[in-house]
Formats: C-alpha cells, structure tokens, sequence
C-alpha cells in the first residue's frame, strides 16, 4: 500500500479483561494481545500495535504502584459530564514505575509485521506537579526528573525495534480551554521539544505525534476548541510524523488548509479517517473520500491515515465493541487502499 496507514492506540479490551475486581492475569492480558494483534494481521494492517490491553490508561501506565501519588489531582472535563482525574504528585524524585517497552515486547512475540508504541506524552505527566508546589522538591527538579524518564521510555522502544513511537498529546487542545492565552500549550510543547531534541534527525524520523479532542465514552473533552488555534503551534513540535484526528472535525477543509501551511517539510501527516465515538461504520468509501479531501491539500508521499483516537484509552471505557473497533479499522485500511488507486500512488 503506498499510502501509509496505521493504528493511533488503544482497541476495546475483551471480556474477560472487563469482568470481575480482580486484576487480569498474565495469561489472559496475553490472550488479549495476541487475538488483537492477529485480527490486526488479518485485516491487512501493515503496522500493528497491542491495543493497549494491559494498560490502564494511555496516560497512567507509568505510575502503577508508584509511592507518592493523591487522588486529587488535574480534573478533565468531558462534553457528556463525566471527568476523569489525574493523579497529584506529593514527593519526589520522580521516577516510572513501569514503561512501554513492556508492551512493546508483548506485541512483538505475535507480530510477523512492524510494530508500533504509543507512549504518553512528557506534558501530559507535568501536570502531575501540584500548583503550590512540594517542599523538597522544586518544580524544576521535577521537570528534568520527568524528561529523563521520558526519553528513557522514548528511546528503549526505539532500541527494542518499535517501528514508530507515538507520543499521546491529546491535552494540547484542552490546554486552550484551561488557558486561552495559549501560555499553558506553549509550556507544553516546550516541554515536548526538550525530550525530542535529545534524539538524533534518524531516531527523530521515528517519533511522532498524535492529539486529538478525547475520546473516552463516546465524548470528548475539547472539540469545541477551534482546532485553527492549535494546529499552527502543534507543528512547533520536531517529530517525524503528526497523527491528526479528522474525521470528526465539523470543518475539516478548513483544518486541512492549516494543516498544509504549517506542516513542517520533513514531517509526514496521518489524517484521521474513522472516527471512534460515531457508533455508525464508516464504508471505504467514506474513507477513500476522506483521504482525496485530505490529497487537495497535501502531496500524497507526505500523506497517510490513522483513526482519529484510539478506541477505549482507558480500560474502563465500554462504549465501543471490539467488533466495531476491528470494523473501522477494516473500513480504514480497504479506504485507504482505494484512495491510493485513485491517486495513482
């Protein structure tokens, strides 16, 4: 397929993953894995991941079992009411209590094609840092506690031979509800780009992006922020790749016109083409459609496709089958691949 297409994260964990209080075994996370990696294979996805089975969170899976955390930390608001929280951080120094690569390892023993790893952004953790601050241990210490640890997630991935590695930046364009002025997104990016300067132009090649609104029981928690006050500063950023939810953009014309002034010109674009809280399937038609309205802006050899989000990033989130997740992807792929017909590429 000569247009690129891959998955953005997470796939809705199977039953017996949901079922019961007690945590899942290893045998069953396992199961998991390999069903969701294999039906990935079948389907024709040329890059497959783990769905996030073992996760417990696309944010949290670095802080399972980690001393020194309260429950009363930065609260995210979703456009149907309900809100997840984030941990607060009360001592130091900080440090990860598990890493991706361990994920990564998992999809690797079924995988026969490239896998790829998403792992949570360095901004997304630095709002763990309480505003008043901790005694003992200053922000600026947290800060490049945080990056080491986030470059040493970044990069055992790309040693162990992830074919890309995501980092999750859905809290960009919520950052614009917390802070108008754009001051806080600015923070983050800085942030980000810190981490990424820390890897040469060939490992940088192999790192991207993704933001989107949310997507957490079929809400989300930032689309009616205008995306054109994200995407020119989004591209601030010195990835290889950006994975841009689209297909639920009320304007994505629009977006995409943003997109081709500012994307930078040795970064690949992956526009979303499914969109994970539309119960409806899209058709490949649907998609192909939604790649050519992409391919009026943007050369087709700085193009591919992704979903908009992953499907259920956190493992409590049931407002999505595994049947449908694994359809969308079909229509993706079949989509895509009629796309690339009708470009010629």
């Amino acid at each position: 397929m000569a247009l690129p297409t891959e998955p953005i994260g997470s796939i809705p964990r199977p039953a017996e993953l949901l079922s019961g209080s007690s945590p899942a075994t290893s045998a069953a996370i396992d199961r998991a894995v390999r069903d969701t990696v294999q039906r990935l294979e079948e389907l024709g996805s040329p890059v497959v991941s783990d769905g996030e089975q073992a996760k417990p969170s696309f944010a949290t899976y670095p802080l399972a079992g980690l001393p020194g955390l309260a429950d009363d930390g930065v609260v995210i608001p979703f456009a149907d009411g309900h809100q997840r929280r984030l941990p607060q951080l009360t001592g130091g120094p900080f440090r990860y209590g598990g890493h991706a690569v361990e994920y990564l390892r998992a999809a690797q023993r079924h995988a026969s094609v490239p896998v790829k790893q998403a792992v949570v952004a360095p901004s997304m953790l630095s709002l763990l840092y309480p505003a008043g601050g901790i005694d003992g241990y200053p922000a600026r210490q947290f800060l490049d506690d945080l990056a080491d640890e986030a470059e040493a997630d970044i990069r055992s991935c790309l040693d162990a031979g992830a074919h890309v590695v995501q980092l999750d930046f859905t809290e960009a364009r919520l950052s614009l509800k917390l802070d108008p002025s754009g001051g806080l997104l600015d923070t983050l990016i800085a942030l980000n780009n810190q981490v990424l300067d820390r890897f040469s132009p060939d490992e940088r090649a192999r790192i991207g992006v993704h933001t989107c609104p949310g997507a957490d029981m079929d809400s989300t928690h930032s689309l009616d922020i205008d995306y054109a006050a994200l995407l020119p500063r989004l591209f601030h950023l010195r990835a290889g790749a950006f994975y841009l939810q689209m297909a639920g953009e009320s304007d994505p014309d629009r977006a995409l016109s943003i997109v081709a002034d500012h994307l930078p010109s040795d970064a690949r674009v992956f526009i979303g083409v499914t969109d994970p809280i539309d119960p409806a399937v899209e058709t490949p038609e649907q998609v192909r459609d939604r790649v050519l309205a992409a391919a009026r802006h943007l050369p087709a050899d700085r193009l591919g496709t992704c979903d908009d989000c992953g499907f259920a990033p956190f493992a409590d989130d049931v407002s999505t089958s595994r049947e449908t997740a694994f359809a969308k992807v079909a229509a993706r792929l079949q989509g895509t691949a009629l796309a690339a017909e009708a470009l010629g590429v």
